[in-house]
């Protein structure tokens, strides 16, 4: 074989060695031919060559056979082959070395060197030689030989392909030359007519692949349609509003019943296509699908804008009216590729299947408009007392359609506003209405939601107010929406105790009997072991504002967040500080109330008596305003209600000196007064406050359980966390008492008042308060209760005295105390160490007035207002954007209300 290399089984290429070197010439027997017996005198002997023959495709225009020819065909007279093919028998001697294989031959692509002698041999011992390579086609030789395909080389083929002996290996055609590398020595053999070709080959094979993905992109998703249009199927109106028709059942922490939420259209009639008028139809178009009547069910190109505007982080869901029907029958929205594909097959379907009107109708039968109204005909009762959708004016359908995109914003009359503006501008655009009707055009006014509710039963008093929290928090915490909540029927059992809910609404009843009109009050308890709210009341009016989450400022009753601020630093109850009144403390003059003076007071005392000027000392010059505010955050004080954050100063940074106290713009909600509070009744765990228990839908499932987690919330270290809850807990100790309060049976009780001051708007200075409070908690419960009112005045009690924190909030505080631990075994707070130096409030303290005795004490009664501070050098010297004076000072910046109308307060500082 003339070959010089030849293929290895991965398109490598390898020399040939000569057989000598594999040992193979010294295992191969000669094999003699013999004499031919039909060969005649002086015909030439045939020789048999013992090569294998191979040939190869450089492509499938151009075969050229290379290698020897096979083994054992015998060559007739003429040259040509004559003999048969000898499919066994032993090989015969193997060939000589193929040129440049030996080591020193000719370099590659040279020509070969000439063979070496042989000695003389007989005829019959002659071994056989090889062929000469045929030049032409596969299978063919020289036209001068006479001969032609040899149809058995298919044969031959195939064994070749099946054999995997060495010689086999070494003897690949280049038929496999294609798939060598790039960096193939041989590629630059190739003229570039070759190197053409072998691209088109592989060109040729890429584009079968490519065509073939394509169909398969192609193909499989119009196949899977297919397969969906036949299995889904599209619930009626009829479906959908029977499952929408179901009852939610409130229910007490106990599994006793408190109230339900029976839906407005609960004997709803469902609407004919002949009932919609015209322009109830266009005002849905125009707010939800313009193209509705001339698309097949879903909109490509809105489609692919929604896909467009959620990948740029816009706006829209490109649904068409048909598919918003699915979503809101099939009661699926979760957000997948796999919930829109079914949603799109479904819309196609039901398009096919019914007609644009039967399809709107459905929509208005089905989707939910807001105020509790699912379906057309329940919200035309909702929002204008309307039974007959005929009755229905332009302006009034595009209110109803405009509020489908966000109906729980039903209330909001600014949004409302926004939506019916761009319906009617779109009705224009659309000619279903004229740029005439449009600019005569007025808001439609909705009815009052008392009025709404006349026709519902729904809880009334203080139970309404619970239902919306709980509501609330559904939505926020498990994302179920009123609609969702409704749609499946759910049982929630709430963290209610109903002993605990009617002592609370007993306790402000008894109290506030007799009180002036423009008192406004709260009171939320909230159990420390979980975080549940175990009664709350937020007002008397279900529809009213609810007074428990509506911002307010503590006053004094904040100072139990300084001082978790002073204790974070290792400094306790014995730290002494200068509380005589009034002092100048960065530049501000600060007094205390009603002339309490302490020259030098320990922090024990400062917190019985509700020393201002120590804790503004404190605030200021040791702990820093931020650290407070840190300190009230850890405890249980969120950082932002609403869209408002809570304990900042104007510009973001630290809050001023009046956090110190309560006051300025320090506001927080009754409810997170008492979940702080219940941090420190609970060793210093934070549990967050919630209303939701458990909610099951109408199958028994559970769907969502409240939050059961704690966490030390005043220090990493759980140890430590309860150390500094137990050293407040410890300094609140005789608040109570001094307050002339009790607490209940042998129950441990601590708790803080708190008072804020009332200023005139001309800027004049009263003796008057304007918000009140008590905060105090047992083992078993924190309660927090607010007086005040819906604007700012003085609060003054059926007497005509200002109200403090240990008036009405204070009598409302023991009197629900007192009935909540009736018949419950009493506990006692744990002892802890205490932090830093540790005093008790006790004979340091006196009060100076110009009658009384000579006083014994070593200490001045009443110190000079310039007399230095025993505290360290300060650490922040800012001064307060407000005097802190109470109850005669003038702050210099007006607090923020955040809860009732408070338009016209003027400026505010906090006290005892």
């Amino acid at each position: 074989m003339d070959r010089q290399s030849v293929n290895d089984y991965g398109g490598r290429r390898r020399h040939a060695r000569p057989d000598s070197e594999n040992g193979r010439a010294a295992q191969q027997p000669q094999w003699p031919t013999g004499a031919d017996p039909d060969q005649g005198p002086g015909r030439v002997e045939p020789q048999e060559s013992t090569g294998y023959w191979s040939p190869t495709f450089d492509d499938e225009d151009d075969r050229q056979p290379v290698g020897g020819t096979r083994g054992n065909v015998s060559s007739g007279p003429d040259g040509g082959i004559g003999g048969r093919l000898n499919g066994g028998g032993p090989p015969a001697t193997a060939p000589p070395p193929r040129a440049g294989a030996a080591a020193g031959g000719p370099p590659r692509g040279g020509p070969p060197p000439p063979p070496p002698p042989r000695p003389p041999q007989e005829p019959h011992d002659r071994p056989t030689e090889l062929l000469p390579p045929i030049p032409t086609g596969f299978g063919s030789a020289p036209e001068s030989s006479g001969l032609g395909r040899e149809p058995e080389l298919l044969t031959h083929v195939y064994n070749r392909e099946t054999s995997y002996n060495d010689e086999w290996d070494g003897e690949w055609d280049d038929e496999w030359d294609e798939w060598d590398d790039d960096d193939d020595p041989e590629d630059d053999e190739l003229t570039d007519e070759e190197r053409a070709k072998r691209k088109k080959k592989v060109w040729r094979r890429a584009r079968r692949i490519m065509y073939a993905l394509a169909a398969l992109f192609i193909l499989g998703p119009i196949a899977v349609f297919a397969v969906l249009y036949m299995i889904v199927d599209v619930p009626s109106p009829e479906q959908v509003a029977a499952q929408q028709n179901q009852v939610v059942t409130l229910q007490y922490a106990n599994g006793k019943e408190m109230s339900q939420i029976i839906p407005e259209e609960g004997n709803r009639k469902i609407v004919q296509p002949e009932d919609v008028p015209e322009q109830v139809k266009h005002a849905a178009y125009a707010a939800e699908d313009a193209t509705f009547e001339s698309n097949a069910g879903f909109d490509i190109s809105a489609i692919m804008r929604a896909g467009w505007n959620q990948l740029t982080g816009g706006g829209g869901g490109g649904s068409t009216i048909s598919q918003q029907y699915i979503k809101k029958a099939t009661e699926n929205e979760e957000y997948s590729l796999k919930r829109k594909a079914l949603e799109v097959v479904k819309s196609y379907k039901m398009n096919n299947e019914l007609s644009k009107r039967e399809i709107i109708t459905a929509y208005l039968n089905t989707i939910y408009f807001g105020r509790g109204a699912n379906g057309i005909q329940a919200a035309s009762k909702a929002y204008f007392n309307k039974d007959d959708l005929r009755q229905l004016t332009k302006p009034e359908s595009a209110l109803l359609t405009g509020m489908i995109q966000s109906p729980g914003r039903a209330d909001d009359m600014v949004y409302m506003k926004q939506r019916w503006n761009y319906v009617m501008d779109q009705m224009v655009a659309n000619k279903w209405m004229t740029p005439q009707e449009r600019q005569s055009a007025k808001f439609p006014q909705p009815i009052s939601q008392a009025e709404r509710r006349k026709n519902l039963n729904r809880a009334e008093g203080p139970e309404g107010l619970i239902e919306q929290r709980v509501l609330a928090e559904l939505q926020t915490e498990a994302g179920l929406t009123e609609d969702q909540v409704q749609h499946q029927g759910l049982t929630i059992k709430t963290t209610i105790d109903p002993a605990a809910q009617k002592a609370a609404v007993k306790a402000v009843d008894e109290v506030m009997n007799g009180q002036p009109q423009n008192l406004r009050n709260a009171l939320t308890a909230i159990d420390p072991k979980s975080g549940g709210v175990r009664a709350y009341y937020g007002g008397k009016d279900a529809l009213g504002l609810d007074y428990a989450q509506s911002l307010q400022e503590p006053g004094s009753s904040f100072k139990p967040f300084d001082l978790v601020a002073l204790l974070r630093m290792n400094k306790g109850l014995g730290e002494t500080y200068d509380g005589s009144s009034p002092r100048t403390i960065a530049g501000t003059e600060v007094n205390n109330s009603e002339g309490v003076n302490c020259a030098r007071c320990t922090v024990a005392t400062a917190m019985e008596k509700s020393i201002n000027t120590v804790f503004v000392d404190m605030a200021v010059n040791t702990t820093g305003t931020k650290a407070v505010a840190k300190a009230a955050h850890d405890a249980g004080i969120p950082k932002m209600v609403g869209d408002q954050k809570l304990l900042e100063g104007l510009d973001g940074g630290s809050p001023d000196a009046n956090i110190a106290i309560g006051g300025g713009r320090t506001q927080v909600r009754t409810i997170d007064m008492a979940a702080a509070y219940a941090t420190f009744a609970a060793d210093g765990q934070r549990r967050k406050p919630h209303f939701v228990a458990e909610a099951k839908n109408a199958e028994g499932e559970v769907v969502h359980v409240g939050p059961n987690q704690s966490a030390p919330a005043l220090d990493s270290d759980p140890e430590r966390s309860k150390q500094i809850a137990g050293n407040v807990t410890d300094s609140l100790r005789p608040v109570v008492p001094y307050s002339e309060l009790s607490c209940p049976g042998e129950w441990d009780c601590v708790g803080k008042t708190g008072t804020h001051q009332y200023v005139d708007p001309s800027g004049e200075k009263t003796d008057d308060n304007s918000k009140a409070w008590m905060v105090g908690y047992t083992r078993s419960i924190s309660a927090a209760v607010w007086v005040g009112s819906d604007k700012n005045e003085p609060i003054l009690d059926s007497d005509g005295s200002p109200v403090y924190g240990s008036g009405l909030p204070g009598e409302m505080w023991q009197t629900f105390m007192d009935a909540y631990h009736a018949n419950k075994p009493p506990e006692k707070f744990p002892e802890v160490d205490p932090i830093g130096k540790y005093a008790r409030a006790d004979e340091e303290y006196q009060t100076p007035t110009s009658s009384a005795p000579p006083s014994t004490s070593s200490e001045p009664s009443e110190p000079s207002p310039t007399q230095p501070s025993p505290t360290p050098p300060p650490s922040q010297t800012t001064p307060p954007s407000t005097e802190p004076e109470e109850p005669t000072e003038e702050p210099t910046e007006p607090p923020i209300i955040g809860g009732p109308p408070d338009e016209d307060e003027g400026n505010g500082a906090a006290s005892p």
